[in-house]
């Protein structure tokens, strides 16, 4: 009986992985929140200004 379970779990694992995996991929995904891509280039510029004090010059393109 003991064996007939360790080949159970498995059995049963492997199914309800596959219920899961057809569940998370039965919609489409969304192309994102533009109020928030909005919100992210927003803090990127914000912080782009303030790395980059006055007088200095990003030669490699990173802000340093």
């Amino acid at each position: 009986m003991g064996a007939l379970a360790w080949l159970i779990i498995p059995a049963v694992a492997a199914v309800l992985a596959s219920l899961w995996a057809l569940w998370a991929a039965r919609a489409p995904k969304s192309a994102g929140d533009p109020a928030s891509l909005a919100e992210h280039q927003r803090f990127l510029a914000a912080m782009e200004r303030s790395t980059a004090g006055p007088g200095t010059a990003s030669t490699d393109g990173l802000g340093r």
